[in-house]
């Protein structure tokens, strides 16, 4: 059986949620149930398919590949669980493109070698560095996570905006959240986001000071674009609850923090998470 469960590759659900994408496209040119339902079933093969290689494979969540193809994953979920749960409205169309790119960017960039978790027992029984590196790691995920659902929801806002300004009749055109939803949506991405992204940063100052290298590796890529989403973040939350603005000011903002995240995740590991012992 593990034999069989490692023939799983990442071509396998990357092509499900290709398939899932194309039927949500066919659907909304042509509005069939049957294309609705074959999306959901080819979009929860795909996450089956994407759960089953995640803990097969020992992927490294402090590499490129790892924290990309964890991201993606926790973002099926978010699809699968709102085409269900929203089942009227245009959802596939804006998050499937997001988990596809995430994938085929785990592909593009090199894997590069870090401290890999390959059992339970790995996970419990890790100490030192690497217990925190883990967290810090952990931290980051879970902030992108909030990013990207929040430029998944800046992105239906531009959209949702554009069909108002064009005055399409309500039964035209991709069928989204009202306005003011999608701002609670994106409100509720901002605040999740930065007090793990916050933690995260201060996890890795702390390893930082701890291995001695505290003035050092500060123009890597990875920390000059994690130091810039945590500014852009700034900025909309002084946007938000300062200067209490609104609408595409505070879209377009969070569409550059997904740009940053982006730059972060596909930059070469940080020195304290390419393995070491306690």
């Amino acid at each position: 059986m593990p034999t069989v469960l490692e023939r799983v590759t990442v071509l396998c659900f990357a092509m499900s949620y290709a398939a899932a994408l194309g039927l949500e496209i066919g659907h909304q040119a042509q509005p069939r149930p049957i294309m609705r339902l074959l999306a959901l079933i080819f979009g929860g093969a795909g996450l089956l398919a994407h759960t089953i290689f995640i803990g097969v494979q020992p992927l490294a969540l402090a590499s490129s590949q790892g924290s990309l193809l964890f991201l993606a994953w926790i973002l099926a979920v978010f699809y699968l669980y709102g085409s269900i749960h929203h089942g009227r409205l245009t959802w596939g169309l804006f998050v499937l493109p997001l988990v596809l790119a995430l994938v085929v960017l785990a592909e593009i960039f090199p894997r590069e070698e870090a401290a890999r978790v390959g059992s339970l027992w790995d996970i419990v029984n890790i100490q030192g560095e690497r217990f925190w590196g883990l967290v810090h790691g952990g931290l980051v995920l879970l902030a992108a996570v909030g990013v990207s659902v929040g430029f998944v929801a800046s992105m239906m806002y531009l959209v949702q905006v554009h069909r108002l300004k064009a005055k399409l009749a309500p039964g035209q055109g991709v069928k989204l959240l009202s306005l003011e939803r999608i701002e609670a949506m994106n409100r509720r991405a901002i605040l999740w986001s930065f007090p793990m992204l916050t933690a995260g940063l201060l996890v890795g100052v702390f390893l930082q000071v701890h291995q001695g290298s505290f003035t050092q590796d500060w123009l890597s890529p990875k920390i000059l674009s994690t130091l810039g989403l945590w500014l852009v973040f700034g900025i909309l939350l002084y946007l938000r609850y300062a200067a209490h603005a609104r609408g595409r000011r505070v879209a377009w903002w969070t569409v550059a923090a997904f740009a940053l995240l982006l730059l972060a995740l596909i930059s070469p590991v940080h020195p304290f998470l390419q393995g070491g012992g306690p």
